[in-house]
């Protein structure tokens, strides 16, 4: 079974090798030792989230905070290519669903789009409240998998500031249902973002699609059914690393 994965600030793991000790407090801390119970003895692994992890055993617990003494350090590298998720913001929490398992699914990048036909609008404190959220999901999930490299958030964007992303993406695919061309027969790209473009529960408007597709965008189906706002985005990111990551 995987050792479970915490997160803590990329200083805390500069510079330590094998015999140091890093100490794990704030909030992963207490969750360690409040929630999981941890205890002197078990192996856990710290990631700072950007690729640097070490490996090693709890040699003191206390009221809210453990110690682990590295045993093992080691660097992910970035994957190559990297894989981005264009999230259209849904109604219900099916955007949240989605960026959940897209974590899970190995996503490099997840971009919120503010498409035409969102419900949902992201504005103002109730918008920077949402998008502290989806950070939220971005963390547990990437704790969840066992991952050490965690998604990046990036900058909420609209309809142009998406096009401008896929003229300087190394591909884009825009997910949509009357597409002819599948998305499992393309060909990925050896370096570079691919980019994958989700709408929200009422569809990609038209117009949005021809932007799209005039910044270089190719219009793809996953297959014969109608997938959510919520499994669309995973769903594809599965096609894709079956093409190689899994392999």
């Amino acid at each position: 079974m995987t050792l479970p994965v915490h997160l803590v600030p990329a200083a805390a793991l500069a510079g330590r090798g094998p015999g140091d000790t890093v100490r794990l407090d704030g909030p992963e801390g207490r969750h360690a030792v409040a929630v999981r119970r941890t205890r002197v003895g078990e192996r856990l692994v710290l990631a700072d989230g950007g690729g640097r992890a070490v490996e090693g055993e709890v040699v003191v617990v206390g009221r809210d905070e453990l110690d682990v003494r590295v045993d093992a350090v080691r660097d992910e590298p970035e994957p190559s290519p990297r894989f981005v998720l264009v999230q259209a913001l849904a109604k219900g929490g099916r955007d949240d669903q989605a960026i959940e398992a897209a974590t899970e699914c190995g996503v490099d990048e997840v971009v919120p789009w503010q498409a035409a036909r969102s419900i949902v609008q992201w504005r103002g404190e109730r918008g920077e409240k949402a998008r502290r959220g989806w950070d939220a999901v971005l963390v547990a999930a990437t704790k969840q998998s066992r991952r050490t490299r965690r998604p990046v958030l990036g900058p909420t964007a609209s309809t142009a500031d998406l096009a401008e992303r896929v003229r300087g993406a190394a591909a884009a695919y825009v997910l949509h249902e009357d597409a002819a061309e599948p998305l499992a027969g393309v060909t990925l790209p050896e370096a570079g973002d691919v980019v994958l473009v989700v709408g929200p529960e009422g569809g990609i408007a038209p117009d949005e699609v021809a932007a799209l597709e005039a910044a270089g965008a190719r219009t793809v189906r996953l297959g014969a059914t109608v997938l959510r706002a919520s499994s669309a985005g995973p769903a594809a990111l599965a096609v894709l690393s079956g093409m190689g990551r899994w392999r």
